[in-house]
């Protein structure tokens, strides 16, 4: 049977990323302490599903699995999904390619995919500033895959990688459905799945081991059903919780963290929420990668609070829009998949 767990751990790190250590004075790293102090977070249990049993022939071990997945939905917007079915060693291989093809010595070569137009497939990006630290490269990954060909192991290990997490993530929306009391294809069906738009952004905090600030990513939420989430080391990750404090992401060995996307908390009015979440790189203490893929519907899909969640004691709380519309709201083009959920609150 899974449970929550009760403890969250620091698992150590098994990939060929070197940690990044300072060499500040003690009036520096002094001066550090104080600032990291505004970004401190607590190590609050984050609730850990086991997808296999999601998926047991055993009625009562899938409706205790079902049963712990609402409870993670409905009461924290993210969790840690373990004994999935993507083998440990794709895992291993899709960090080692992002590690590989961050090589700063070929940073010359990623610059062709800097920002050209509101129809860009790829975008890469490198900022160092206060408010952002990181290196990145997003793709369009579904439903034309739009990766790299150069070098052709990334395009190949991002595309496979992709494929299986689309599996994982069309068997938790029918696992979502049925704790929302509807078909198991209620999700798959409001979303229009098989067409979705996916994004795949790969990130490197701080870029090139130089930061200019504490903090990797501000304060955001993501836009989409779901989002998954895979990283070399732990530490750095932090989200907000219902209770409004900030808790560390620890994700265990072969792990895959979960988030909700904002468009899950529009179809379902609120019920089920996406969360605020941010990355510290705690002044240049460790470099960590992250493979990050928000799964959407399409462009030209609709998505308004579905009329099962909306009556005289939960009126409708989110305005309609496509999801296109919903990523062009704040500016942004649709490669950036950038939020707009408070341009879409009504309340």
């Amino acid at each position: 049977m899974t449970s929550f767990v009760s403890k969250t751990h620091n698992f150590q790190h098994e990939f060929e990323v070197a940690p990044i250590y300072s060499n500040a004075s003690p009036n520096e790293a002094l001066r550090d302490h104080h600032h990291s102090d505004a970004y401190l977070a607590c190590d609050d249990e984050i609730p850990t599903i086991d997808y296999s049993l999601l998926l047991s022939h055993d009625t009562y071990q899938r409706s205790i699995a079902l049963e712990l997945l609402g409870q993670a939905c409905e009461e924290y917007g993210f969790f840690y999904l373990v004994k999935h079915t993507i083998p440990d060693d794709a895992l291993k291989n899709v960090l080692k390619g992002v590690s590989n093809y961050f090589d700063p010595t070929t940073i010359d070569e990623r610059r062709i995919y800097s920002k050209k137009g509101s129809s860009d497939k790829i975008r890469w990006g490198l900022t160092t500033n206060a408010g952002e630290n990181r290196e990145f490269l997003k793709v369009i990954a579904h439903p034309q895959d739009q990766v790299p060909s150069n070098p052709s192991i990334i395009s190949k290990i991002v595309e496979e990688y992709n494929n299986e997490m689309r599996k994982i993530v069309a068997e938790l929306a029918k696992a979502m459905s049925k704790n929302l009391g509807f078909d198991e294809n209620y999700i798959e069906n409001a979303f229009n799945m098989n067409l979705g738009f996916d994004v795949v952004n790969v990130n490197v905090y701080p870029p090139n081991s130089k930061a200019k600030g504490d903090i990797g990513l501000s304060n955001h939420t993501d836009p989409g059903f779901v989002i998954t989430l895979m990283q070399d080391v732990n530490g750095g990750l932090q989200i907000l919780s219902h209770k409004g404090k900030w808790i560390s992401v620890y994700i265990p060995h072969h792990a895959i963290l979960i988030q909700l996307g904002d468009h899950l908390e529009i179809l379902t009015n609120g019920k089920y929420k996406s969360h605020v979440h941010r990355v510290i790189v705690n002044n240049n203490k460790v470099q960590r990668i992250s493979v990050v893929t928000l799964h959407g519907p399409p462009l030209d899909k609709f998505i308004v609070p579905a009329s099962e969640f909306v009556d005289d004691e939960n009126p409708q709380n989110y305005i309609g829009m496509t999801y296109k519309e919903s990523l062009k709201a704040n500016g942004n083009n649709e490669i950036d998949v950038k939020s707009s959920l408070d341009q879409i609150k009504l309340v």
